[in-house]
């Protein structure tokens, strides 16, 4: 009885494994960035002291993935730090941003002397959503705003709010469509001794 050409030819097998076992990595990857996590950095001031340049990020994409299962949009929860992409976006900008969630769809914002507040059914006297946020942002909140979200978008805002260290709602980046948010940062990976859970 004749051996197989697998075992007359050893090296060919050990290389279509690596092949095989290549593509299913490479399979793996893409199924869990477009389902599972994705990892981002952070570039530039605008979420300062929460975050700060060089920070690496790890947002959780199953809140997106669940959603779209059931045919729904993600709404992210208000106070949520979140990882959107930039529906401003041109060449020399920033693809993606990431955010504070301030205001959901249908909400009323304003911002005068320094703070926020959200209008909505339950609160029709309207609340400071920052006083969630365990003390972040720290920083009073430059500019003024008397906007009404539009469905199917939100209002965010950078933790770094005295003057223009932040592009966000309150100054020029608009409301972002809920189609463009990649999902909800869950947790700081880097620098090693500022790991923390958002």
């Amino acid at each position: 009885m004749e051996a197989s050409y697998f075992t007359r030819h050893p090296i060919v097998k050990d290389v279509l494994n690596l092949v095989i076992f290549v593509i299913f990595v490479i399979i793996g990857t893409i199924l869990i960035n477009t389902f599972v996590f994705r990892s981002y950095s952070v570039i530039g001031p605008s979420m300062e002291p929460t975050m700060y340049t060089g920070d690496r990020l790890i947002v959780n994409r199953l809140p997106i993935t669940w959603s779209q299962l059931r045919g729904e949009s993600y709404v992210p929860e208000r106070g949520q730090v979140i990882v959107f992409e930039n529906p401003r976006f041109s060449v020399g900008e920033d693809e993606y941003l990431v955010k504070r969630v301030i205001a959901l769809p249908g909400e009323r914002v304003t911002l005068n002397n320094g703070s926020y507040t959200v209008y909505n059914d339950e609160h029709p006297e309207g609340f400071n959503p920052d006083d969630t946020n365990n003390g972040e942002p720290g920083s009073p909140t430059s500019g003024e705003v008397d906007k009404t979200v539009p469905q199917g978008e939100i209002f965010v805002s950078g933790d770094h709010r005295s003057g223009n260290y932040s592009y966000d709602s309150r100054n020029g980046l608009g409301t972002i469509p809920l189609y463009d948010v990649i999902g909800p940062v869950s947790l700081r990976v880097f620098p090693f001794n500022e790991l923390r859970g958002f």
